[in-house]
């Protein structure tokens, strides 16, 4: 589905970077001064020709001018909006989108009002359950999180500055061709860093340094893969501090413990990017078509790690197919969420049960396929699939996740999933969760949208008791 492309505010605010006035910036664009005015108010989409003049008068990247982040803003805008449906009759999705395409930082900030809105109320439900349950303290906060994801959600969860110093650094330790990873880091660790190695049985300690003594442990029990990680995490952070720290300053977090929990997921971005080089994941993973099994065999990766690394190829000039990632426990609580995509997660609440991560979580040790449609049509190339993590301890439960990837269906040939796979036929009209979705006929609705009125028929009993007007 091809979107018309309006871009006005990007446009207004390269050209006040400037200085210049609408005549002058119309005149180097070669378009009218109407044409331009149109164009910043978004009364009119940009052409193909226009919009090449305007990635070579602004010297700006195709980048900065794509939809994805304007659709993603939507879909939130119209999730936060929806949760406040019954404060008044329901917001048409036009005026929402016309409100983010023409005030996107209104928007943003409207969106950060309502999430601590949220936090609020589900800390005061928390409070009132301590209360009750005479409990000396409520669970904390998942501002810090919530930050964290928003840094990433919005940067198309690729941090170009970080992954292509990490791509150099795997150069230096020659991870940049097929080797033992392992053994590499492990020389790199001892001989460059003068770090001690050392392996152990530590619980659910996967990695523990001592500054002190210049040790650095593993824990022996975990797999191969997850130790080849937690060498490169060391080495990353050890090596692109400065990286990391420029990164940090940049996204402007607005507590500590966000910083906190940042710097430990751009570590493990620089990890990912250490084991799987750019330039040569990317290629990899074309030549294989995506097969991730073939892919985390290749580069002695868990499937976890490649599938997020997956997510992760959109470097200007090099992008890969465009695939979302999510990791949900078999509560349906999405712990992980990455996309390339417009592939909408929600936010709050469970996602669509016929979502067939779900069906993945009682088929473990095989990939479902499915091919889905969201209800604005977008249809996309559905991958599933059940990992165990061993707690090797009979007293301790292991951890249960279910992986899913995909593309949208223009790019699923490029998957080798979609081999057998009828990519015209039938497709599962899924959504993002039950409180924002569309659809009027859907049977396995758990409760009502909040910014649609309901019919309860009074002599009329069907499997959802309700219609939407």
């Amino acid at each position: 589905m091809r979107y018309k492309l309006f871009v006005g505010p990007k446009v207004r605010a390269l050209r006040a970077q400037r200085g210049w006035r609408l005549e002058a910036c119309a005149q180097r664009l070669g378009i009218s001064v109407s044409y331009l005015s149109q164009i910043e108010a978004n009364q009119r989409p940009v052409t193909d020709r226009v919009l090449a003049g305007l990635m070579e008068t602004f010297r700006a990247p195709a980048e900065l001018f794509e939809a994805d982040n304007d659709q993603r803003l939507i879909a939130d805008l119209r999730e936060a909006v929806a949760e406040s449906g019954g404060l008044g009759d329901p917001i048409p999705l036009s005026e929402l989108r016309q409100v983010a395409l023409q005030s996107p930082g209104l928007a943003r900030r409207f969106l950060d009002l309502h999430r601590a809105n949220h936090r609020l109320s589900e800390r005061l439900k928390l409070t009132e359950e301590a209360v009750a349950l005479d409990e000396a303290t409520a669970a904390s906060s998942l501002l810090p999180y919530e930050e964290v994801r928003d840094f990433f959600h919005f940067r198309d969860n690729y941090v170009d500055s970080l992954d292509r110093a990490a791509e150099d650094l795997a150069r230096e330790i020659g991870l940049d061709q097929p080797g033992p990873a392992d053994m590499l880091l492990e020389m790199y660790v001892r001989e460059r860093m003068g770090v001690d190695v050392r392996y152990a049985a530590m619980d659910d300690v996967m990695r523990r340094y001592d500054p002190t003594a210049n040790v650095l442990w593993l824990n022996v029990a975990q797999p191969l893969a997850t130790r080849v990680f937690q060498l490169a995490y060391h080495v990353a952070v050890a090596n692109l501090a400065g990286e990391v720290d420029a990164e940090l300053a940049g996204a402007r977090f607005r507590s500590r413990e966000a910083v906190d929990v940042c710097r430990v997921g751009l570590g493990n971005y620089a990890a990912g990017a250490l084991i799987m080089p750019y330039g040569r994941f990317a290629t990899f993973a074309r030549a294989r078509r995506y097969d991730v099994e073939q892919l985390a065999l290749h580069f002695g990766a868990s499937l976890e790690q490649v599938c997020h690394r997956l997510s992760t190829l959109q470097r200007p000039g090099q992008r890969g197919t465009p695939i979302y990632f999510v990791r949900l426990d078999y509560a349906g609580n999405i712990t992980k969420r990455h996309s390339a995509t417009r592939f909408q997660f929600a936010r709050f609440g469970g996602a669509c049960p016929l979502w067939n991560v779900h069906d993945a979580a009682a088929a473990s040790d095989r990939f479902l396929v499915q091919v889905a449609a969201m209800p604005d049509g977008t249809r996309y190339l559905c991958v599933a699939r059940a990992v165990v993590k061993r707690s090797e301890a009979y007293l301790r439960p292991d951890r249960r996740y279910v992986l899913g990837f995909g593309c949208e269906i223009d790019h699923a040939h490029e998957l080798v999933y979609s081999e057998g796979v009828d990519l015209k036929g039938p497709v599962a009209p899924i959504g993002v969760s039950c409180r924002i979705c569309e659809r009027d006929d859907c049977a396995q609705r758990a409760f009502p949208p909040v910014d649609r009125r309901l019919n309860v028929p009074e002599h009329e009993r069907r499997t959802v008791p309700f219609r939407l007007t």
